[in-house]
């Protein structure tokens, strides 16, 4: 079909779905040729003979690429290739060019084209470049996908990320609890992100504009922790020379976070427990009631009713804090939220490092997302941070993404065939577990406790099964000599 301003659009063939080119080059017989190439390999090809009629194609239909002419008939090349990067920046443009035009094309390349190829042109060359070009241009359009989603209220909550309904519903919870001064019990694995949420509930509470203050449970000792949360007077201990207010004051008409309070003394939840009930504490040392009206979030990534069995956790402190609780779901359990996630950690690290507009290729994402990633977003957070450190181009593939990441994480049942006489099932799936210990033992060089870490089970679980199928050591199954430092298991 020709339209009026000469461009001439032809549909790919059945079933094609390459991708979609426009020709602009003045040459009826180049246009022919790449015309019937592309077409072959199941392009959807539109044809231009003049800089404006390409233009204009280009505005009716977007395309995946353009291969556009150094010389033509109403404008020069390089003002196209100007013109098209102002509608689209990111779109790849491939230069056409004579043998004596060469400096010319390197010029174009320099201004933001993709490529440029000489005629008369091989046609494995065309196509392999078109073929790098139209996957470029997919990558781009789907990080742009990705970014719009990370805009989208339905995405992200705050600084919190995920589009899964698991997040969604975390959302909904975190908009109708935060306003009220109900106090929050946040569980979940390490590295999912319950300061975030934890914060999430101040800003969209009545307290935004009052102080938000994290305690960090377990890392200082009974004394000195109770001396931050509540203060003590002149003389209360050796080195109290003055008198000092502590987190609650502070805190006073806001909020105060406890991160892992599974950590924090017998003792210490005692006087926990007494602000909760009555909103009032004394300073160490002192005899003086202070009130204060704080809520209380609090986080674990333990399980507090197995420390209550265990009398390290005050059953009637649990009850206070258990209000509105809330189990924060391991990265593992969202998947479909990796990408966003990548695309996050992508433009802050991209920036940080000056290298903005990074993409990650198909490859390195699939494993991304086939990856369990046992320290949650805070290990995916860390992995895209040094790829894009390590990146010495405009993409991240598969060799920025730690070896460890992805490889042999997730058991996919391919070609599996059962015969007309059935199988032996309980045999299938110990050749299947022998495989898979012996691939462990592999990856870890032979030590069993990171075998067993690799496949999340008890080193005493493994080193049974070790013995019931009776699988030798490396060096004995291999004929490989023991390393001088490597203990035998």
């Amino acid at each position: 079909m020709k339209s009026q301003s000469g461009a001439v659009e032809k549909a790919p063939a059945s079933g094609a779905t390459a991708g979609s080119l426009l020709v602009i080059d003045d040459e009826e017989i180049i246009r022919e040729a790449l015309e019937a190439l592309l077409g072959a390999e199941g392009y959807a090809v539109t044809t231009a003979a003049t800089a404006q009629a390409g233009l204009e194609a280009l505005g009716r239909t977007p395309v995946d690429a353009v291969l556009l002419d150094l010389m033509l008939p109403d404008k020069n090349g390089l003002e196209v290739l100007e013109d098209i990067r102002r509608i689209d920046d990111q779109l790849p443009v491939i230069m056409i060019t004579a043998f004596g035009t060469i400096e010319s094309a390197v010029n174009a390349t320099k201004r933001g084209a993709f490529y440029y190829f000489t005629k008369p042109f091989k046609h494995d060359e065309v196509l392999a470049v078109l073929r790098n070009a139209v996957e470029r241009r997919r990558l781009v359009l789907e990080n742009r996908e990705l970014r719009n989603r990370l805009r989208s209220s339905s995405h992200r909550f705050d600084e919190i990320i995920g589009g899964h309904p698991k997040m969604s519903a975390l959302y909904d919870l975190i908009s109708r609890a935060a306003p009220s001064r109900a106090t929050v019990l946040i569980q979940g694995e390490s590295g999912t992100g319950k300061e975030l949420v934890a914060r999430a509930f101040h800003k969209h509470s009545l307290r935004a504009d009052r102080a938000f203050i994290t305690v960090n449970s377990g890392n200082l000792p009974p004394d000195l922790l109770e001396s931050n949360l509540f203060g003590h007077v002149k003389g209360a201990f050796t080195g109290a020379v003055y008198p000092k207010k502590g987190l609650f004051e502070l805190a006073d008409k806001g909020t105060i976070f406890f991160d892992e309070i599974g950590n924090i003394p017998l003792d210490t939840q005692a006087k926990l427990l007494r602000v909760l009930q009555e909103r009032e504490f004394m300073r160490l040392g002192g005899v003086e009631t202070i009130k204060v009206d704080v809520r209380i979030i609090a986080a674990t990534n333990i399980d507090l009713r197995k420390l209550m069995e265990d009398g390290r956790f005050r059953e009637d402190l649990f009850y206070r804090l258990n209000v509105i609780t809330l189990q924060l779901p391991p990265l593992r359990d969202r998947r479909t939220d990796v990408p966003l996630l990548v695309q996050h950690f992508l433009q802050q690290y991209g920036e940080e490092s000056r290298k903005p507009g990074l993409i990650l290729t198909p490859a390195a994402l699939d494993r991304l997302v086939a990856y369990d990633w046992p320290g949650n977003v805070r290990e995916l957070e860390n992995a895209i941070e040094r790829a894009v450190v390590l990146c010495g181009g405009d993409e991240i593939g598969v060799d920025l993404i730690p070896d460890h990441v992805g490889a042999g994480t997730r058991f996919e049942p391919h070609d599996v065939v059962i015969p007309p006489t059935g199988i032996q099932f309980r045999e299938v799936i110990i050749g299947h577990e022998r495989r898979y210990i012996e691939a462990a033992l592999e990856a870890a060089g032979g030590v069993q406790k990171k075998a067993a870490e690799l496949l999340h089970i008890k080193a005493t679980t493994l080193n049974e099964m070790i013995k019931r199928y009776d699988i030798l050591p490396r060096r004995k199954r291999t004929g490989e000599e023991p390393e001088p430092d490597g203990p035998e298991e």
